[in-house]
């Protein structure tokens, strides 16, 4: 069992239609036809969404989500169209809205990874592959890869694992020539933000993307290279053969996975609360890589 510990009721925005409530965003459509997407503060771990916020996550991903597509604009057009609140929306809202073009969607998470970690890490110890791909020996926990790969994976619904695909399935899917193009924009953009990651002294292991067309041309959709998105480590404390320390919501899950939480992930109850000190400590990791990758402060 999982989901949302409390799922949200929708907002309701004269001129808005809300479309979809996702484990961190709410979808709209206004009249234009375009989609105003909202990145809340909540969070997610082991596919529940939690009851306990993180003050200012939302706005995080926004803002970065923001910075990054202007960083990677040669490489991929993005669908946004600006960051005005809607008329008659929360003032909550601010800093955390994206107006966007609709595009057509392609089903499939577009991953990149340059380590050895996650899901991928799993499959490598039991095949010695990652997606059917087949890697050298010897590889351990937060090794780096010889190259970076393109492993897709299928999106799923909340409360649901996205599950890793081959490429061959992915080429079914969508076809040779629109897999092609996923696979080469995917690694280029993984290799352009790994590149500035790397100049600020952080590693980027993996990312996901999400793309969609809008006339005929592939589009960078949703957030891009955040905390969420991605894994974020430390170059300085890179120690391969172990669990690497991540700008992400590790505090998250080690507490829930700890005695301090009595929660047992694999039954039926739903996470307890977080504690105000878990919160404060995965806040100040957002923001942390934020400002490190960025070099703003936040404000």
């Amino acid at each position: 069992m999982s989901g949302f510990v409390e799922k949200p009721e929708p907002v309701q925005v004269p001129g808005l239609t809300h479309l979809h409530t996702g484990k961190v965003r709410d979808l709209y459509q206004n009249a234009d036809g375009d989609l105003v997407m909202v990145a809340s503060d909540r969070t997610s771990a082991f596919d529940w969404v939690l009851p306990t916020e993180i003050p200012d996550k939302g706005r995080v991903l926004t803002r970065l989500s923001l910075w990054w597509f202007d960083q990677l604009a040669d490489l991929a057009p993005h669908h946004v169209i600006s960051t005005d609140v809607p008329p008659g929306a929360p003032a909550d809202w601010a800093g955390r809205t994206m107006v966007c073009s609709s595009l057509e969607m392609v089903p499939v998470e577009c991953v990149a990874r340059g380590y050895l970690a996650g899901s991928g890490l799993v499959e490598y110890e039991k095949s010695r592959t990652v997606c059917g791909l087949a890697l050298p020996e010897g590889l351990v926990n937060g090794s780096e890869l010889p190259a970076p790969i393109f492993t897709p994976a299928t999106k799923a619904a909340v409360g649901d694992h996205d599950e890793n695909v081959s490429y061959e399935e992915t080429a079914r899917q969508v076809g040779a020539e629109t897999a092609a193009q996923l696979r080469q924009l995917t690694l280029a953009i993984y290799g352009r933000a790994r590149d500035i990651a790397r100049e600020r002294g952080l590693i980027l292991a993996d990312t996901k993307f999400e793309f969609g067309f809008r006339e005929g041309r592939l589009t960078l959709a949703d957030e891009v290279l955040t905390p969420d998105s991605s894994r974020f480590w430390p170059a300085d404390q890179w120690q391969p053969g172990r669990a690497q320390p991540s700008f992400d919501k590790q505090f998250v899950r080690d507490w829930l996975t700890s005695p301090a939480a009595a929660w047992d992930r694999t039954g039926e109850q739903p996470p307890p609360a977080l504690p105000q000190d878990i919160v404060d400590r995965t806040r100040a990791k957002y923001l942390e890589a934020y400002e490190r990758l960025t070099g703003h402060t936040w404000s």
